[in-house]
């Protein structure tokens, strides 16, 4: 028998008791210990109730990533109040900020020295004013039904919505026992995922839970992001497919290679978007002891995902997911698709599902069912192939293009550091395939366009192809499409920087 907890405060609590002096969370030179974790939130959750807090409050936090322990400190502090955390990214405009502020009716503000302002109504607290409170003796414990978080979406195609989540939602996975802990292969593991997305909730949660303890890059770069494997002995890495990208493209990875600094790494887990697959061959190649994973959820999903484990010798997909009771492809008319038939990917959550917030009926939520907007299919072995997001596949004259396609042609060219597509309108075909390209060296469209001839058909060739510095990405590392379309003009120019 696993014993799960009831709500993370309990698993903090349980984890304090057994272990108080051991390292949870590792920033910078900032530690935090499962002790002062418990101490440092039960003062300010009484610092929250003495502000006028009530069960079920939205209290935003807003902490810059290079603050991951107070942070951590502040999350559990609000979920121990009995109040609701509303996660806030340090890298959204200010707009979007006062956008999730008044959406979600957020009462408090808990926030580092330099966070920002807020509206009037908003009470804004700091762990600093926390100072000499205690926590209540018996402070009234959250139940597993008990609403613990609103965390938005990344608002690549419109307005970030909020998705909500239950105590219940949050701890399915979660242990009391320490034989049971996930990541016992690892002293440590690495990320450097922005606060207030879910890639960042998740490690949060691993943070707690895992018997490794988290260490958080500030900022990430690739030599200082190795730096800290081979500093604190890392066993497991975790990315998104930007930061693998820039990885591979450093010298940085080739030299810590050869000093076998990437020997102990046994995980490499990508989250976020799907690895390109030359990317992903990349990784294994680079960290040859590790399994590469490519983890496939959702913020509306989670903690439903599926565990792609990627085979060097099928690259033509993320991976065999380690289970499918819980993935599932329908055809447009409803029905489960056969082997290699393409369909809309579903996910179920093994707990209690999540919802949009004032929307709990949408059409991404059936039951514990989540739509989740991608196509793809099963083959007869069992491997997932992505084809591609639903609302980006185009649509040029008769035939169907996958962006995903198109860029893992791209990531293949030696020069291409980075690359996406999108579709852009014609007269004739209705849409066409434009490219933005961040390459090394000299290269040219011609010469991209002549090396893609033998990996795409002549429909799914970058009509339009633009060489950029850099591709446009929101904090959690995901290409905004959007604001694509509209640098790749479809007046089919070739554009250099």
């Amino acid at each position: 028998m696993n014993p799960a907890p009831r709500t993370l405060p309990e698993l903090l609590e349980r984890r304090a008791l057994a272990h108080g002096e051991r390292t949870a969370l590792i920033t910078g030179a900032e530690r935090l210990d499962f002790a002062s974790w418990q101490a440092r939130s039960g003062a300010l959750a009484a610092a929250l109730h003495g502000a006028g807090l009530r069960p079920g409050d939205r209290v935003a936090l807003h902490h810059g990533t290079a603050h991951w322990t107070e942070y951590a400190v502040a999350f559990f502090a609000v979920l121990r109040a009995g109040g609701v955390a509303v996660p806030l990214s340090d890298r959204a405009a200010p707009a979007a900020v006062d956008h999730v502020l008044r959406d979600a009716g957020v009462r408090f503000l808990l926030r580092g020295a330099d966070g920002p302002a807020a509206p009037a109504g908003v009470t804004v607290l700091t762990e600093r004013e926390a100072a000499g409170h205690t926590a209540p003796a018996g402070p009234p414990a959250p139940a597993p039904g008990d609403l613990a978080q609103i965390l938005y979406t990344s608002g690549t195609t419109g307005a970030p919505k909020g998705v909500v989540a239950r105590h219940a939602n949050l701890t399915h996975g979660c242990t009391l026992d320490d034989r049971r802990r996930p990541l016992r292969h690892s002293e440590a593991f690495l990320h450097a995922f922005p606060v207030g997305t879910n890639a960042g909730q998740t490690m949060l949660v691993n943070a707690v839970n895992a018997h490794a303890a988290c260490v958080t890059a500030p900022h990430f770069t690739p030599s200082r992001f190795l730096r800290l494997l081979t500093e604190h002995r890392v066993g497991s890495v975790f990315v998104v497919p930007a930061m693998a990208i820039e990885l591979l493209g450093s010298p940085a990875l080739a030299a810590a290679g050869a000093a076998g600094a990437l020997d102990g790494v046994r995980l490499v887990g990508s989250t976020a978007a799907a690895l390109p697959q030359p990317v992903a061959a990349g990784l294994a190649r680079a960290f040859a002891r590790a399994q590469v994973v490519n983890y496939y959820t959702s913020t509306e999903a989670a903690p439903a995902q599926i565990t792609l484990l990627f085979d060097p010798d099928r690259p033509a997909s993320p991976g065999r997911p380690a289970s499918l009771a819980d993935l599932r492809v329908t055809t447009p008319d409803g029905r489960l698709a056969a082997p290699g038939e393409p369909g809309e990917l579903w996910l179920r959550s093994p707990s209690v599902p999540r919802a949009y917030l004032g929307d709990p009926g949408s059409e991404v939520f059936a039951g514990r069912w989540v739509r989740m907007g991608d196509l793809g299919r099963l083959d007869e072995d069992g491997f997932l192939h992505l084809l591609d997001r639903e609302r980006d596949v185009i649509k040029s004259g008769a035939h169907k293009v996958s962006t995903l396609q198109v860029e893992d042609a791209l990531h293949a060219h030696p020069q291409v550091r980075d690359a996406a597509a999108v579709g852009v309108p014609h007269p004739v075909l209705g849409s066409v395939v434009a490219a933005a390209v961040v390459a090394e060296g000299e290269l040219t469209a011609a010469a991209l366009r002549a090396f893609l001839l033998d990996r795409l058909a002549a429909h799914e060739l970058p009509d339009t192809v633009v060489f950029c510095s850099a591709l446009p990405r929101n904090e959690a590392g995901k290409v905004l499409k959007r604001d694509l379309r509209r640098i790749l003009t479809p007046d089919h120019r070739e554009v250099h920087p």
